[in-house]
């Protein structure tokens, strides 16, 4: 295992600033999200014009090994694509079997969830709540709020990232607003495969 030592992250430090390398920060764009979202015009016409900022998220340059836990903040912005609000693209851990743990901070809003065999979960999230994701489950944030979603997250640092089967087949629920209120609708892009 690699010679990490212990050390104490502030987490305005985690989410404002990069300094000392230690912090790698990701934003995504609805550009490069945008085959994601049921709307597909709606979707291409954001992209083309102002292309706003979806998320953007912070981990730790730690080694990808197995005994190292990985942690960090997104913060997920609010807004809609047609009725669809704003999301991170989602993943399964390449190691299927990892859990992760996510903290709200602050924000409001959710985690949609689910497994390869087609079970679908609905989480919602206000600050203070911890939630649980286990292993084998997808898992998507999504801005229901109008002010940024923050929250913190820690899985197993060697887990990996499959956000490909999400890209590929997408989830087989969306996240869309009624009524002036978060339900689940059926993905009609899933419903076509």
């Amino acid at each position: 295992m690699a010679d990490v030592k212990p050390f104490v992250l502030d987490f305005n430090l985690l989410t404002g600033l990069c300094a000392s390398g230690k912090v790698r920060p990701t934003l995504r764009y609805v550009s490069s999200m945008a085959g994601q979202f049921a709307d597909q015009e709606a979707a291409r016409a954001l992209a083309a014009g102002e292309n706003p900022l979806l998320y953007e998220f912070y981990g730790l340059d730690l080694p990808e090994e197995s005994g190292v836990l990985q942690f960090g903040t997104t913060k997920l912005y609010p807004g809609k694509v047609g009725d669809e609000y704003f999301m991170t693209k989602g993943h399964f851990h390449t190691i299927l079997d990892t859990s992760e743990v996510y903290y709200c901070l602050s924000g409001q809003g959710g985690m949609l969830m689910e497994t390869p065999e087609g079970d679908v979960d609905w989480r919602e999230l206000k600050p203070g709540d911890a939630l649980y994701v286990p292993g084998r489950w997808a898992h998507r944030s999504v801005n229901t709020g109008s002010e940024p979603l923050v929250m913190f997250y820690v899985y197993r640092a060697d887990a990996g990232h499959d956000y490909g089967t999400i890209e590929e087949k997408g989830y087989r629920k969306l996240v869309v607003e009624r009524d002036r209120k978060p339900v689940l609708a059926d993905n009609p892009k899933w419903q076509q495969r």
